[in-house]
């Protein structure tokens, strides 16, 4: 994780944990006020059982015995574990299920939530982050919000409650059990803190293995036409031995502290047996109540044991959530406002007012004082690669935010609408062509789910994609993998320009969409398109010359700036670049 994620610090409270998931604990109040009510039960009904074994010792001991009291106390006994295997499924129903609805609802909240944040958050937290996110981190917090909340509990009221019997039973021997107590106390403490940090690097570590198999499965292609599939390996391997020597850091802390909590309980089991056994020797206490406080002391033994498992899963918890709450607390830099639901009168109209922009973090403007009207028809955009182009179209498509009075959409300034508004008056085709693995109809039909069949043949049409789609088997209804890539390069672009056509906005831009046909297809194609584009305003980026000989106006670029602007034969007067490439790529098609 870069520096610039770690923006904001993780929770280390224990009050800030609770306001963070206080709403879903009230969500689901009633069903945990019934989980917990269940395992109370399961407690109170277990401390009964002592006395009645402790009854039928005395009893024994005393020779005053029968068939029917002891028949008598084991029925009781029998419906006592009865009740406790009804209330332990409740609260195994009720606060388990509870943990699985939280990780639910936290995963919805974290995808909806990203979905809300802008192009600077995804530059600063990779996709491998998020995914260990919303697997690994939401697991951690699911079992410390079900099991390491219930054997919490639980292990409160039944240390509160075995020792308050053990104290009714004998004050000095609750005393000397509890002895060992306050030096497993400091040892938790101690050990919880280097847990949490150790815990923290393993999911970082996980996160960054999780971006790199991403990255290296998506980009397979290119892994094996460079031969660099020992390397990845190699790399992959490095890191896993990495991650595993971080995890045997944590195992070190978990290997100390459960079983250091085992031998501090078995201390006090010593202590007991052998004090206890004095005691009751001396006629102090009886033989039944030496039983049931031995019984009182295994059911002590469990939460002394549960303490380091329990802060095992809490740190692992804490940690986890405190890397979620990173990500929720992360705000756009581009904020909306709520959509006016008014008309955008001459929508199609694009006015940039003395417009400059900067990356975030960067001082190096990208564009400098653009002041351009861009109306109606055709409009080309050519320039060096690095001249600000694409940045040009991420301030069209409201990925970055501007400021007042330096952009407006018909005669509204874009900081008065929100980013739905304007948003859906652009149709997008970037550079790089994203595809879903699904159906081919499915990608046309993106942003409009109502479409026919056959009006996402027509664009595929106009788009010159429909003839091969219908060659591929399964025409639309094939499906194309991840990322289409079951598709050339050229077929992914016009399926993207064929989504762009369909949603029949006032604006398309084309960001070198068509880079991947032949010059000759491309300028079929932006023929094919011009019935689509009546009245609305098209704004093609490319690196092709010739297909935008027919544009109203072409702009062309130069480190920020529009250097010149007019039509094909006003440029190849007054522009040496403009002309340069033009001869250039004539000569170059020529020769083809």
């Amino acid at each position: 994780m870069s520096s610039e994620a770690k923006e904001h610090i993780p929770p280390k409270t224990i009050r800030q944990t609770i306001t963070f998931l206080g709403p879903f604990f009230r969500q689901y109040s009633l069903r945990l006020i019934l989980g917990f009510t269940a395992l109370l039960g399961v407690d109170f009904l277990q401390l009964l059982i002592p006395r009645f074994v402790k009854k039928a010792v005395d009893s024994l001991d005393k020779g005053t015995a029968t068939e029917t009291t002891l028949l008598t106390i084991a029925l009781y006994i029998f419906i006592i574990a009865v009740g406790i295997a009804i209330c332990r499924f409740l609260w195994r129903y009720l606060v388990i299920g509870f943990s699985r609805l939280l990780e639910r609802d936290l995963r919805d909240w974290m995808m909806s939530h990203l979905l809300t944040l802008d192009a600077r958050f995804f530059k600063r937290h990779p996709v491998g982050e998020i995914m260990a996110l919303s697997s690994n981190d939401l697991a951690a917090v699911q079992l410390a919000c079900g099991m390491g909340l219930i054997a919490f509990v639980d292990a409160v009221v039944m240390t509160i409650a075995a020792l308050s019997f053990m104290a009714y039973i004998s004050p000095t021997l609750m005393l000397i059990a509890v002895a060992p107590m306050p030096v497993l106390a400091f040892a938790t403490r101690l050990l919880s803190s280097r847990l949490h940090t150790r815990f923290k690097k393993v999911q970082e570590q996980f996160s960054e293995m999780t971006e790199f198999a991403r990255s290296t499965i998506s980009s397979i292609h290119l892994v094996k036409a460079y031969t660099q599939e020992a390397y990845q390996s190699k790399q992959f391997g490095r890191m896993g031995e990495e991650y595993v020597r971080n995890n045997l850091k944590v195992a070190v802390v978990q290997g100390v502290l459960f079983p250091f909590s085992g031998l501090v309980a078995n201390c006090s089991l010593l202590l007991i047996l052998f004090f206890g056994g004095r005691l009751t020797m001396q006629g102090v206490i009886s033989i039944g109540d030496f039983i049931a406080f031995i019984s009182y002391l295994f059911m002590l033994t469990w939460p002394m044991m549960a303490i380091g498992w329990v802060a095992n899963l809490f740190q692992r918890g804490a940690t986890s959530l405190g890397r979620i709450q990173q990500i929720m607390e992360s705000k756009p830099a581009l904020l909306d406002i709520p959509a006016t639901g008014l008309s955008l009168p001459g929508a199609e109209k694009i006015t940039l007012n003395h417009l400059s922009f900067a990356y975030p973090d960067q001082q190096k403007k990208i564009l400098n004082d653009l002041d351009i009207q861009i109306a109606p028809g055709l409009t080309g955009i050519v320039g060096k690669t690095g001249s600000g182009k694409t940045t040009l179209c991420n301030i069209l498509t409201r990925l970055y935010p501007v400021a007042d009075g330096t952009f407006f959409l018909g005669d509204r300034d874009v900081n008065t609408l929100s980013l739905s508004e304007v948003r859906g008056s652009i149709a997008y085709v970037p550079q790089e062509t994203t595809l879903f693995s699904d159906t081919i109809q499915f990608n046309i039909s993106l942003g409009r789910e109502d479409a026919s069949l056959v009006h996402i043949q027509e664009v595929a049409r106009a788009a010159a994609v429909h003839d091969e789609i219908m060659a591929i088997e399964g025409g639309y209804q094939a499906r194309i993998g991840e990322k289409g890539v079951k598709l050339s390069g050229g077929q992914r672009q016009r399926i993207a320009l064929a989504r762009a056509l369909i949603l029949d906005r006032p604006i398309i831009i084309i960001d070198d969409g068509l880079s991947a046909v032949d010059m000759k297809t491309e300028h079929a194609i932006i023929r094919s398109i011009a019935s689509y584009l009546k009245d609305k305003t098209c704004i093609i980026i490319s690196h092709r010359v010739a297909p935008l000989v027919e544009a109203r106006e072409i702009l062309v670029m130069d480190e920020g700036s529009i250097v010149a602007r007019g039509t094909h034969t006003d440029l190849l007067k007054i522009n040496e670049f403009y002309r340069t490439i033009y001869t250039h790529q004539s000569i170059a098609q020529v020769s083809i």
